[in-house]
């Protein structure tokens, strides 16, 4: 017999009763019946029940165990009581009576329980993460990773893909967030970085004459935190394909991606059909260009009917270059305690409210609109906009005005709460969506032109569609959406070196400085380079929409807390003077 178990804690079956075994594991939970101990002894793969009364030998100890407690126990197999059988357990059927206990690793007082699965603060939590990863959930969670990692790896082998590694020390490069730096020893006062993403080195190896490329690989972005992206680093699936257009990277991404949601979508339906949707449309539709198709509603231009109208407030802001009044169609949300509670969600939101009409019965019986914007805009303008969305007795609608970028964003999570409150929106299913035609540019704060997606993306219309107007300007830049959330994001590259240093003019990077940032790109694309293009996904992210769970810090096994700092290891950390002297480097006070 193994010197610590013949058989796993989520292994024994009533096939196993009358028979000796051997477990280890932590000691999970303790009951104590009135001289009859009951142990749940538990492992990476299950529990199973351990049972020891006065009569045995290992009573004594086991009587004194502090749960979390490593022990081994050698036994003999029972089986339970038909009215005690656990249906919830592989191993509800049996029991283990101890004939024998060793303590392994005794466990001091916990700093939080593992039986439970409990609610404890973050800051516990991620401190003594190890514990924390002792619990069910989460450790589901981890090997639902785990499992997904390895099926991604097998559905890209057989798509035709082949892994290849890239670098982890690199240049700094503008993939649109900071870079990680590290201080080179050998050549004081330079700095390597982390890469944001193997971009570069993805399209190298397409150029290098490799096809069809994939990585689970490790990116770094000094990023501050949210509920859906790790601040510090986190895993993507990456891919590259020569000779491509955008709709052939779609067609080998869609078969991986619906395929693993199907495998570990636990029953939930996932949607086959994925539309393509431009930027432009999103943003109109859903005020997002990552919508959550689940909810039905979709929202409408709907200014021509408050031009000139008696609501003045819309009135006048329609006399504005660049504004547009915006409903958002509410079916069943027709009571005016509903539209009070959205009218004050817009306000949280730091807008100055949102407007609401709803459809009621009148005191005639007949149907009629209601609240203060249909007084102000009178019967005929209400039933126009009725009509145009759609809407009936019972029914309401809510509207955002002025230039689409300062209510977009609110109106797009106005939508999502509406559909939620209302019932509306699918709560069992996984709904995708392609969103395309991205703007290549967008202005600053300042006026500047700058990327607004990756900018080694292929504009639209080529060199030609450069010497126009920036702003109106395309990218084969594309976003896979799903329930709300980014999954995916790819573009067709710029493959031609021409086309790339006028690119990066308009954003203000003269050619000097691509040569000097983006060499040896540029020097390949001089040798013959393949049309190619790719696509990035958020490993995290999509553990994340299949455990449904809302932090991304519940499906990553070691996260950073909120602020980027790694509580049970003590990261980040002062380096020793000698550390500094050998690096050349000098840390200024704190200010």
């Amino acid at each position: 017999m193994s010197a610590y178990r013949s058989h796993t804690c989520g292994q024994l079956t009533a096939e196993a009763a009358g028979t000796e075994t051997r477990l280890s594991g932590w000691v999970h939970r303790v009951r104590d019946h009135g001289g009859v101990l009951f142990i749940d002894l538990r492992d990476h793969y299950g529990i199973t029940q351990v049972i020891a009364d006065s009569d045995s030998p290992a009573f004594g100890t086991l009587e004194k165990l502090r749960a979390e407690t490593v022990i081994r126990i050698d036994g003999r197999v029972k089986l339970r009581d038909a009215a005690l059988v656990n249906a919830k357990l592989p191993t509800g059927e049996i029991e283990v009576y101890a004939t024998d206990v060793d303590i392994l690793g005794a466990s001091d007082d916990l700093p939080l329980p593992v039986f439970g699965d409990q609610d404890y603060p973050e800051e516990t939590r991620l401190t003594y993460r190890f514990l924390d990863l002792r619990r069910e959930t989460l450790h589901n969670n981890i090997m639902l990773r785990s499992q997904v990692v390895r099926s991604i790896r097998n559905r890209m082998w057989d798509q035709g893909f082949t892994e290849f590694q890239t670098p982890i020390i690199t240049a700094s490069s503008p993939e649109g967030a900071r870079d990680f730096l590290v201080p080179s020893r050998l050549h004081p006062g330079k700095f390597y970085a982390l890469p944001q993403a193997p971009q570069q080195f993805k399209q190298l190896i397409m150029v290098a004459g490799f096809d069809k490329y994939f990585q689970i690989a490790p990116c770094f972005r000094d990023e501050d935190p949210r509920a859906d992206r790790s601040p510090t680093d986190f895993y993507q699936l990456d891919i590259e394909m020569s000779f491509v257009e955008q709709k052939d990277v779609f067609a080998a991404v869609q078969p991986v991606i619906q395929g693993l949601f199907e495998e570990f979508g636990k029953g939930r339906r996932v949607d086959a059909d994925w539309p393509l949707i431009p930027y432009k449309e999103s943003m109109l539709k859903y005020g997002s260009d990552k919508p959550d198709l689940r909810n039905p509603i979709e929202m409408q231009i709907v200014s021509e009917h408050f031009a000139g109208s008696g609501f003045a407030i819309f009135a006048k802001l329609l006399e504005q270059d660049g504004t547009e009044v915006r409903a958002i169609p509410a079916p069943k949300g027709g009571s005016r305690k509903f539209c009070d509670r959205m009218n004050k969600f817009a306000q949280e939101q730091g807008l100055p409210g949102m407007g609401y009409i709803f459809w009621r019965k009148g005191d005639d019986g007949q149907m009629e609109a209601a609240g203060p914007l249909a007084k102000n805009i009178g019967p005929e303008r209400t039933e126009a906009i009725r009509l145009q969305l759609a809407l009936g007795e019972g029914d309401a609608a809510f509207f955002l005005g002025g230039k689409p970028e300062t209510f977009e964003a609110v109106a797009g999570r106005a939508r999502n709460v509406i559909g939620s409150e209302l019932g509306l929106s699918e709560t069992d299913s996984f709904r995708f969506a392609w969103i395309v035609d991205f703007p290549m540019y967008e202005k600053g704060d300042e006026g500047r032109i700058d990327f607004s997606h990756n900018p080694f993306s292929m504009p639209q219309g080529g060199l030609e569609a450069l010497n126009g107007d920036p702003l109106k300007v395309h990218a084969y830049q594309y976003d896979l959406a799903c329930n709300g959330y980014e999954l995916i994001s790819g573009g067709i590259r710029n493959h031609k070196p021409e086309i790339m240093f006028k690119a990066f003019e308009l954003a203000g990077y003269g050619k000097d400085e691509v040569e000097k940032r983006f060499g040896g790109m540029v020097k390949a694309f001089r040798y013959g380079a393949p049309p190619h293009g790719g696509c990035a996904a958020g490993i995290d992210r999509i553990v994340m929409l299949l455990a449904d769970e809302q932090n991304i810090r519940e499906v990553i096994m070691f996260p950073m807390n909120q602020r980027a700092e790694d509580l049970m290891m003590g990261a980040p950390s002062e380096p020793t003077n000698d550390q500094m002297r050998e690096l050349r480097l000098r840390a200024l006070p704190k200010e």
